[in-house]
């Protein structure tokens, strides 16, 4: 990780006067930082902007209770009990409440550390218990995709359909498939304010699977369900909380325009976004290794024999040069390194 930008703190002023686009790109894919309190948002909603690696956590606070929504991933637990710890953030206030969007590594991968820390409630969407019941690694993209969590309990579940009330403010709990199944937005009409996950960023959505052709039309359904919503402001599960939810639902809606009836190109996309993944979490990868890898890790094994048929060797070669193109990743010393390490 980049430390320079690690919980790096703006000012209103300079928050305002930098483009939106130069915030985000100054953390590329890895370096972390905040941006809390944002005039947009009304002072009980504090969210922590993480990077592609970690979710955003978001804190609701209340004058009974503290609510925080997703976790991040497993191996920056510590760094996410430090941010919580800030006193802007919860400080020496409890945590009451630990919810999750959806339960993906990146967003519940910190929930067994914050329990430890905080004992809190847990609860988890509806339609993900069963895979936390079963820690169902497959289900849950952990070692399927090569990723990592710690196990944990939930006291209960969050149901589509049903308001909450956290941050002292009322959220309907509304179902969102698509990147995954059992998926959870929430939407304060009071504030007019739609905590997304991975179902909309600024730039796109979480992605889909191929091989779930139901799950693209699923995530469409879901961008239709935002558009029917009168949204002031979006809070995505990665990337700063943004405004312009008209530019950015016809952003996602061509996206799965370009990706219907194309399970290759969907297969591709995965496949880049898993291995960067690893490589946020790793931090290097040697090229030596990085075939066996791909051999090693059913989504990568299963994908090749499906769609492409290549060898190892040649799927990695194909990895890397990808993520080169696109300037996420780089080669230096027999290694696979994030561009911005």
């Amino acid at each position: 990780m980049g430390s320079s930008s690690i919980g790096r703190d703006w000012s209103a002023a300079e928050f305002d006067a930098t483009p939106r686009h130069e915030r985000w790109r100054e953390c590329g894919v890895e370096i972390l930082y905040e941006i809390v309190d944002q005039p947009r948002l009304p002072p009980q909603i504090r969210v922590i902007v993480r990077d592609w690696l970690s979710a955003n956590n978001i804190i609701l606070r209340g004058r009974d209770t503290n609510v925080l929504i997703d976790t991040g991933y497993v191996s920056r637990a510590s760094e996410t009990l430090s941010l919580l710890r800030k006193p802007k953030h919860l400080g020496s206030e409890p945590l009451n409440w630990l919810v999750n969007t959806h339960c993906h590594s990146d967003h519940m991968g910190g929930n067994a550390a914050i329990q430890r820390a905080y004992a809190c409630r847990t609860s988890v969407p509806e339609g993900e218990a069963e895979l936390i019941r079963a820690w169902d690694t497959r289900g849950l993209w952990l070692d399927y995709a090569g990723q990592h969590a710690e196990r944990f309990d939930f006291d209960d579940v969050v149901v589509s359909g049903r308001t909450y009330r956290w941050g002292d403010l009322e959220w309907l709990a509304i179902a969102a498939p698509g990147h995954d199944p059992g998926a959870l937005m929430f939407y304060c009409a009071e504030e007019r304010a739609l905590i997304t996950g991975d179902a909309l960023w600024e730039n796109g959505f979480g992605i889909v699977l191929p091989d779930v052709p139901e799950e693209l039309e699923e995530a469409r359904r879901t961008l239709d369900a935002i558009a029917a919503l009168d949204v002031r402001v979006v809070i995505p599960g990665h990337g700063p909380p943004f405004a312009g939810v008209a530019g950015a639902l016809e952003r996602s809606f061509a996206r799965v325009d370009a990706l219907r009836g194309n399970p290759e190109r969907i297969a591709r996309n995965v496949l880049k976004v898993m291995l960067m993944f690893s490589l946020l979490d790793r931090e290097s990868i040697p090229l030596a290794t990085l075939p066996d890898y791909l051999a090693s890790v059913p989504i990568y094994r299963e994908y090749n024999e499906r769609y492409f048929k290549q060898t190892a060797a040649q799927l990695a070669d194909w990895l890397v040069g990808e993520l080169e193109k696109s300037r996420a990743a780089r080669r230096a010393g027999g290694l696979l390194l994030a561009s911005n390490s």
